[in-house]
């Protein structure tokens, strides 16, 4: 007993100590970790074969949150169930989210609101955006049909700015992807081959829908500030289909309009975290920090986490089920084009409204799109070059 009690323990330290490597080297967004995961656990460890990761990674694209995390959480899950799950979200996550919280403390303790490298930053995140609509549009809007659903959702959130337009278009484009398309594949017979019981899931999914439908009603009854914030970074972390570029528009809606935090402020920090390693949900570490110290960055931090790690032990069980459910596949199809149009929305405001403002702040603009799409380079040097940038700019 001592034993297997010793190597399980064992097994969690080894666990923790390969995803905070990776949560220390993994640049380039959540298509390049889903890289260094495969690199890492398929090929070099063998913890993972083939066929379990590809099985994981389409479950991780399936469900809403950030793909690269839940991806890592389910291989810690294979490898030491729901603890290790646990431990490799932290070894994963935390170098990022200690970087943003000391930015977001270097920010706030010094006067840097006209400073020409945090204008740099904001022109860096029209660079870092319009490139992910442009790689993502290529496949999540193929057809007429949902380049059509697409420009749907930019019209509507463009002309109908609140905090519930974002999540009524995804609902509709659900609805309408259900409508529209059948996907009929050939089903899998193979296992996903992750040992979570369907007991443990249903568990997960109902404190995440739970959590969904009672932290808005506990907000207005109860009027606390800190039920208030947990309930936004919780419904954006909850929303987020395609990528975690999308967690943009909705944080700014929840988070913007209500004065917790400038629109200077929160492009900044969009900014700042393509320069760090790790997933782009840890946007929400930096946010809270802004807002209410390292203590709210943590809290912010777990708030927006929280559903991706609800959703992916949740949904483990019945992916064999789900997967192959040609309805289920149509109203994903729907949503994801329906996800080009929100960025693209958010594209124009607030990012594009806010950091052009002349044309040398254009001409910046083009040229980091043009290192990330043409030169291929890293963001961490693109975001470099943008600080640089915008500090030349403002002695011009």
């Amino acid at each position: 007993m001592k034993n297997d009690k010793a190597f399980s323990i064992k097994k969690l330290v080894e666990l923790f100590i390969v995803s905070l490597k990776l949560g220390l080297t993994s640049f380039g967004g959540p298509t390049a970790h889903l890289g260094y995961f495969h690199e890492e656990y398929v090929r070099k460890r063998k913890w993972m074969d083939e066929k379990g990761y590809a099985d994981l990674v389409a479950l991780a694209q399936f469900l809403p949150g950030p793909a690269s995390s839940q991806v890592g959480m389910g291989i810690g899950v294979a490898r030491a169930g729901v603890v290790g799950g646990l431990v490799s979200f932290l070894g994963f996550t935390m170098p990022s989210v200690v970087a943003l919280i000391l930015f977001a403390t270097l920010l706030v303790d010094s006067d840097v609101s006209e400073a020409g490298w945090l204008h740099g930053l904001k022109i860096v995140a029209v660079a870092i955006v319009a490139h992910a609509v442009l790689g993502m549009a290529k496949n999540l809007t193929p057809d007429f049909k949902r380049k059509a659903i697409a420009l749907l959702a930019l019209v509507v959130t463009l002309l109908w700015q609140t905090a519930f337009t974002q999540v009524g278009v995804i609902i509709l484009a659900g609805l309408v992807g259900l409508w529209l398309f059948n996907v009929h594949d050939s089903p899998g017979t193979d296992s996903s081959r992750f040992l979570v019981s369907k007991k443990a899931g249903i568990v997960c999914l109902t404190v995440f829908f739970t959590l969904l439908g009672m932290l808005p009603l506990l907000r207005e009854l109860t009027g606390s500030y800190w039920v208030a914030v947990f309930d936004s970074f919780y419904r954006s972390g909850a929303l987020v289909f395609g990528g975690g570029h999308v967690v943009l528009p909705l944080l700014e809606q929840e988070l913007v309009p209500v004065g917790w935090i400038g629109s200077e402020s929160f492009l900044a920090g969009y900014g700042a975290t393509q320069a760090v390693p790790g997933p782009l949900f840890t946007f929400a570490a930096y946010l809270g920090a802004v807002m209410n110290g390292w203590q709210g960055g943590l809290f912010a931090t777990v708030a927006i986490f929280l559903p991706a790690f609800l959703l992916i032990i949740g949904a483990l069980p019945f992916w064999d089920i789900l997967r192959n459910h040609p309805k289920v596949k149509g109203a994903v199809m729907g949503v994801n084009a329906a996800v080009i149009g929100i960025l693209l929305s958010a594209l124009y405001h607030p990012i594009w409204t806010s950091s052009i403002l002349r044309a040398e702040d254009f001409a910046l603009a083009a040229i980091l799109f043009s290192m990330l799409t043409f030169w291929k380079l890293p963001p961490w040097i693109v975001v470099l070059v943008g600080a640089v940038g915008g500090t030349l700019l403002s002695i011009w």
